[in-house]
Order: C-alpha cells, then structure tokens, then sequence
C-alpha cells in the first residue's frame, strides 16, 4: 500500500468513525484486465448475455468491475438502409449532380440528390434516412436532414464508405449486391458486430485467469456444473509448421535454468511486416491495446488469448545465437522505451551472446524488436521463474504486461502451444515459412499432487455438499481424482492454477464454483468469548482516544511502511539506518522500510494540512514501530502533535498558540486518567528528534518525550509553525498500569497550609530539579508542589530567570504547627541555594 494518511473524527458516544480529510494513493491489491465478450466465444458456446456473464464471472471469484458496449462503428449505422435507384435523371441547374427516385421498401419512394459520379439506375446502394446520425470518425459527427441543393429538395443522402466510417475510399457511393433487398438494415448487410468489453479486478492469485482461454475456463465450470450443461473448451487449430528449409536457425542456451526452467522457440522468414488485418487490430482495441504491426500485434493478441507473454525479435540482431544469462553488474542496457537502465547480477537477460536484447519476462530493448525492415523473425515463448521477475520489474520501477503475468506465473504446459499459436497467426498474416524447427530448452513443470478429504470440504464450507457436485465441481476445473480411499482423495492439480497448492486451496475452488451465496446462513451462530485480563486492554486505548478527542484532537491512521531516507538523512543517535527493517520487494522507493518513528508520519501530516491553509492543528495516533537490532523489534506507541493556535480565531480572543506546557499538560492529564500521574518523574532530554523538552518516566520506567522538533526536521518537511510532540511508548504504559492500584483512605481531618518562594535562578534550571529537591526535603508533610510563575526578562540579570513555587503541607490527623512547616522550608531553601544556586527575591 502506497503512503496513505487519515484523519478520523471520533463520536464521543460509539466511537463511530467519520472521515474528515484523506491523503490516499492507492495500491493496488487487483489489477484491471479488459476481455472481450466476443472474443470469449470463440473458445466454447457462450449463451450469457453480457450482463448474465458478469454475474457468473463474479460469483466465481473475477469480480466484473464494469461492462462497456463497443460498437463496430459508433452509432450502430441506425437508420441505415439498403436502397434500390429506380430512377437517375441530370440535375437541372447542375452537371455534376443527379436527382435520384430510391426505393428503401417503406412503400413512399424518395427523392435524393446525388454528385457521386458513379450512381446509376437499377444500382442497390447505401441510403442514410431522414435524421440518422452518421460518423465518418467517432470524434466527427453530421446529421441527416431534409435539405434544397441547387433548388431541388433530397430526402436522404447516397453514402461512400469514408461517410460511413467504414474506411477510407471516397471515389463513389458504395454499390452493393443486386440480390439485396430494399430495406434491408445496412449493419445487417456489412455484418457489423458490436461488442462488450468486460473489465475484471483480478486478484494476484488468480494467475489462471490471465487471458481469455483462463475466463472461459471458469465459465464452463460454472455452466456445466450449475445448469447441467456439457460445454468443452476448444483450442484454435494450428498450422503445420514443418521447416522447408533451416535456413534461419537460432542456436538457444540457457545458462540458468533456475530462472528459465523452459525456453522454446522458432524462426519465421521472408515475412510481410505491415499493419494487422481488420479483425485483429479490432480484438486488439477491445481489450484497450494500440495496434502496432502484424508481428507484435499476433504476439500481444496471443498473450491476451493465452495469458502467455511472447516475444518477436528481429533474427538479423541475434547473430545464429540466443544465450539466457544473467547480466554483469553495473553494465548499461536502454529499454524500448528509450531510458538508459543500470544492470544489476540478478537480473535475468537474453542475450545474442555478446550483447543485452531484453531484460527476461520484463521488457525489451530498444534494437532488437521488430521492424518495418524485418524480414526473418525469432518467436520466444518461455517460461521464468516469477520472483525473479517480481525482483527486476521492481529494481527497474517497470509494470508492463509480460511482467504481469510472469511475476504471478503462467502456465508452463502452454509454453509450447503459445509458440506454436503465435507462428500460424504470423504465417497468417505475415506471410513467409518457417526456417527453423520449433526448438525447446528445458524441461516442463509437472503437476501437483494435492490431498484432500471430503468431510473437511464440508466443515470448511459450513454446508454439506453432495460429494458427486463436489466430484463434478472439481472435473471442470481440471483438478483430477486419482484414487480415493473413503472420505480421503489424492487430485492432481494442473500446473497453470499455481495458487492452489493445499487443501483449504482446493476447497476455496470449490466454494467459489459452488457459490458463496449459496451457502445457507445458520439459524444459530455460535462464538467464543474471550475474556480480557484487567484491565481490557482495548477498553483502555478506546478511553484514551475519547479522552484526546475531548480535548479538540483527531486522531490519524498511516502506513506503517515509510521511506528509508527519512532516518538516513534525518535520523540521528537514536533512529539509525542500520536499525531499519527492510521490505524484501518493496513497492516503490517511498515504501521500502518499516517505519521506526511515528514522528515523520505526523510531520507529513502538518505539512500536507499546512499547504492547504490548515496550520492549527492537533493529532494523536496509536501506531506500532519497528527495529532491527539483535533481533527484529516491535513496540506500540502513541504520538500526540500540536501546532499553531490553541483555539479558533475569535473577535475577543487573542488564541495563544500552542507550546511545550499545553501539550505538557495533556500528557499529564491522560496519565492522571490512567492513574499514574503520581508515579511520573521527568528528566532533560539529552538526544534524538525533540529539543527543548523532558523525558518522562513511570518510577524507573521510560514511558517517552516530550519536545519541540528540530530545525532540522521543520526544513526537511517543509514546516513553518513550531511542532510540539509527544511521543509515548504505549506498550510501557500499559505495562505500567499494574501499579495503579487503588487504594482507599479517609478524608484528612485538618486544613492544608500553603507557603511559597520567589527564585531567582540560572536559565539552565528546570523545574523538575525543583521539584525533586522538594521531595526529598520532606516525604510526610509535603503533599504538593506547583509552579505557578515564571518570568524571564527586563529588570533580571543576564542568563537569570524568575521561579515562583508554591508547597502545600498537611497532616492528616492533627494541625500543624509554624515550627513544622519552617523546619522543612529552611531546609528546602538550603538545598535549592546549595544544589542550583537559587536566590530568594
């Protein structure tokens, strides 16, 4: 998942979540892929109408994201007909035009006005009627009305094929066979044959379905097994491909057969390169690819059709020779798309020996593809392993539809008939022969032997089905029953379902068959109570956000994978790159580590609020962390952030702005909600991401910081206001609540005595140091200490600032007296001048 961030908006009550603002880009767990509804026919009997198909393809696991009619010409030539000329008579006040009498066999006869110079009587034409819409292109447009040319009126226009938008000739009007009958629908007549594209989000595990040939697998199941029909799935016939002649041979070697477990391949001479017949550039467009010529279109119309990626090279560059090995490291190779790529050794090439011709399974160069010189063609059908794939397409930043597919693994039984498929189209539509027999270097991958029992089928699904649907559920979908032994069966599963491997994988094919919404829900549903240690955990967390949300917050959710460079370039003692723990195929540069601070996270969010005129803010996330050191680590922790004003702008408020003493007292607050605050001791913080600010601790225990963020880190973000952070380490607070217990006393029977002192001390000293040497002074009397001034300023010597301090007394059961008090003040007093210097005002 691509860096995404969100803030949530709480209700008090339930916690219901309400989206305020998301900065999302999407990662994508399912790829789109187009097929066509005609296109699918070719393969079995399709009776589904577009719309039934989308459901049947949906209930079986490749969800039908949308289905979009395509017309073969745009308007359909709807009110388009066939036309007899009956009569042909020279325009009176034109030579080049011809009043025309047409019969389009609605009994009315009318009268058009004609300049082609070919119209004549007796001639079956094209007519376009009164108010049709006609669309030479799809972007152009014109419509058909009753017009005056030259004084003479035309009911209707006498159309030429480019008027049509049936091609490009402009010479005369169309004149069609004379059996036609008038009336007849021109679509009807040019056996126009509009189609649907059917896009499907496809899942990575779903590598089956990859081409049509795997779509129309799934189909068949679902109809023979649901509405007991018998339907097969046809392959398309081949060529022969016998060589007249080994005229072009290519020598093939692969070096790593580890990553290239099969490669075959043939040669095709003396052929045509040029632009691809109508009907394949038209089942090219209905699957959202641009034709190119007729070689690479038969290899991409393959790879649609199969799910199996191909490659055409030209044979002038391989030199006789084809060598499949990894490439040396640091060694430059430019892409067909022009972009110069740093090589590393893993990286699986094809070579002709001396030279890079592609990257294996990813893309190809920029020289060695097909031409409009080519004349002799190398065909590659292979098979790589898909983590290589996975690892180069990713190195290289390229998603291309080879890619695709082989990263997810296609099927290996079909190496050999892809390559076979691709030559006879080519023969087809290129012309020329083969010149080199079909060469294969490798062996192919067997099938799986998986076991499966049908009574935990059942316990697994949750319904009882009948084992002969279980039985025929599994004979579409290949998966063959080699022996059973009770409720026990060993099936051997094709090769090209690469995702099922286990049982639970066998029955998921099964469900999805079957039907997942035919499973009965059950009148009972029964569940296991977990029962929470105290306190609930979650119960704790849940209070704390509504104690945050109560206090203006919002709390925010992000990734937990982050950039790398954020601790390689802003890290320091604390957050080092070595502590990173890396993803082993991240998805871009910007994901490629677990994040170890919440603080980038929440400095991308102001920045982000910031630059759309949204700089007071206040946030808070529970989120983990995540660290490499002996071992790999992970710790929860919650990040509150503030920044800008305290409040919203008002006429008659000032609206102070946030600083380290509001976000303070936050902190202090939740942790007197949790009932630790009296356990709370602070220290200066002496490193890390945060300046200005104390180290919290529960007793002995460091719960986290509080502090201003560096200059550094407000250059790197782009920030602008002072960012005051909180970052707590959730698991040790948690850890911590085992010291809240609670303990009940009674009320003191006397008044509380409060004094204070007016300090004059050095800048350097806070109020913590205060504060301790307080405590220490006295443990029975002393009850509390506050500071409730502070002053730094005019009339105060350099580097000296003004304390006020406040100390409460009491005893529980007797009234104290004045010799008590001042006992533990003078004492106080002596510590605060002996250990920090301080000056009483």
């Amino acid at each position: 998942m691509h860096n995404s961030t969100f803030i949530i908006q709480h209700s008090s009550n339930n916690r219901n979540f309400a989206v305020l603002e998301i900065q999302v880009v999407k990662r994508q767990l399912s790829k789109t892929m187009k097929v066509s509804y005609n296109w699918l026919k070719q393969y079995t009997t399709i009776t589904a109408t577009p719309e039934e198909l989308d459901k049947i393809l949906t209930d079986t696991g490749l969800e039908v994201e949308g289905v979009e009619k395509m017309e073969a010409i745009k308007g359909g030539l709807s009110g388009v007909v066939v036309g007899e000329v009956l009569e042909c008579e020279q325009h009176p006040d034109a030579d080049k035009l011809k009043v025309t009498t047409v019969n389009i066999g609605a009994g009315e006869l009318l009268q058009i006005v004609c300049g082609a110079p070919n119209v004549a009587k007796g001639q079956k034409v094209v007519v376009a009627t009164v108010g049709t819409t006609l669309y030479p292109t799809p972007e152009e447009a014109f419509k058909i009305k009753v017009s005056k040319i030259r004084g003479v009126e035309s009911f209707g226009m006498l159309c030429a094929e480019d008027e049509l938008g049936l091609g490009k000739g402009h010479d005369g009007i169309l004149v069609l066979d004379d059996s036609l009958e008038p009336g007849t629908p021109a679509a009807t007549v040019f056996e126009l044959e509009d189609d649907y594209t059917i896009e499907i989000g496809l899942t990575p595990n779903r590598a089956d379905a990859m081409g049509h040939i795997g779509v129309v697998r799934d189909y068949i199941a679902y109809e023979n097994v649901h509405n007991g029909k018998k339907l097969t799935l046809t392959f398309p016939a081949l060529k022969n491909l016998e060589a007249k002649s080994q005229s072009a041979v290519v020598s093939i070697e692969v070096q790593n057969s580890e990553l290239c477990p099969k490669y075959a391949g043939i040669t095709i001479s003396g052929v045509e390169v040029k632009p691809s017949p109508a009907w394949l550039q038209k089942r090219l467009r209905a699957v959202g690819l641009s034709p190119i010529n007729n070689i690479v279109d038969v290899t991409n119309f393959v790879m649609r059709e199969l799910g199996t990626p191909l490659h055409a090279f030209d044979a002038a560059e391989l030199n006789g020779k084809i060598v499949v090995k990894t490439a040396t490291s640091g060694e430059k190779f430019v892409t067909l798309d022009g972009v110069e790529r740093t090589l590393s050794e893993t990286n699986l090439m094809i070579t002709n020996g001396d030279k890079n011709l592609c990257i294996a399974g990813v893309y190809g160069g920029l020289d060695s593809g097909v031409k409009d010189t080519t004349t002799t063609v190398f065909i590659e059908s292979a098979y790589f392993n898909p983590v290589s794939v996975r690892k180069t397409a990713k190195e290289h930043g390229l998603n291309t539809d080879a890619s695709f597919r082989f990263e997810r693994g296609v099927d290996p039984a079909l190496t050999e008939y892809a390559l076979r498929r691709c030559a006879s189209l080519i023969l087809e539509v290129a012309g020329g022969e083969v010149a080199m027999s079909e060469t294969i270097v490798g062996s192919t991958v067997t099938d799986r032997e998986v076991p499966f029992n049908y009574t935990r089928c059942n316990q697994l699904i949750g319904a009882v089905l009948p084992r002969e649907t279980v039985d025929a559920i599994l004979n579409n979908l290949d998966i063959t029953i080699r022996s059973v032994n009770g409720a026990d069966a060993i099936l051997i599963v094709p090769a090209y379902r690469v995702d099922v491997t286990r049982e639970a994988d066998v029955i998921e094919e099964v469900l999805r068959i079957y039907g997942f919404n035919n499973i009965p829900l059950p009148e009972k549903m029964n569940m296991s109570v977990s029962v929470f240690p105290k306190p609930d955990l979650e119960n704790v967390q849940a209070t704390i956000s509504e104690f945050l949300v109560g206090k203006g917050f919002h709390e925010t959710m992000n990734n937990s994978l982050t950039k790398s460079v954020y601790v390689e370039k802003l890290g320091g003692e604390v957050l080092k790159p070595e502590y990173n723990v890396p993803i082993l195929n991240p998805l871009s540069n910007d994901l490629d580590v677990m994040r170890q601070s919440l603080i980038f996270n929440a400095l991308e969010m102001v920045e982000h609020n910031q630059n759309r005129q949204n700089s007071d803010l206040r946030l808070f996330e529970f989120g983990k962390v995540y660290h490499k050191y002996a071992q790999y680590t992970e710790n929860k922790r919650l990040l509150i952030a503030v920044t800008g004003k305290k409040y919203a702008e008002n006429w008659n408020d000032a609206s102070d702005i946030h600083s380290f003493y509001s976000l303070k007292g936050i902190v202090v607050a939740l942790l007197k909600r949790l009932g630790l605050e009296k356990f709370l001791k602070e220290k200066a913080i002496e490193k890390g991401e945060l300046l200005d600010g104390v180290q919290l601790y529960l007793l002995k225990t460091k719960i986290g910081e509080i502090g201003l963020i560096s200059g550094k880190l407000k250059k790197a973000f782009g920030v602008k206001n002072d960012v005051f952070i909180a970052d707590l380490d959730w698991d040790a607070i948690l850890s911590s609540l085992k010291m809240n217990k609670i303990i009940y006393k009674e009320l003191p029977k006397t008044f509380a005595v409060k004094r204070d002192f007016s300090l004059l001390l050095d800048t350097a000293v806070t109020y913590s140091s205060i504060e301790e040497i307080a405590r220490n002074a006295d443990k029975n009397l002393l009850k509390e200490v506050g500071l409730f001034d502070v002053y730094e300023g005019k009339n105060l010597p350099e580097g000296k600032k003004s304390y006020a301090v406040s100390f409460v007394f009491q005893d529980a059961e007797k009234t104290l007296q004045d010799v008590q008090i001042d006992t533990v003040m003078n004492k106080i007093r002596k510590g605060l001048e002996e250990q920090l210097g301080a000056e009483l005002r």
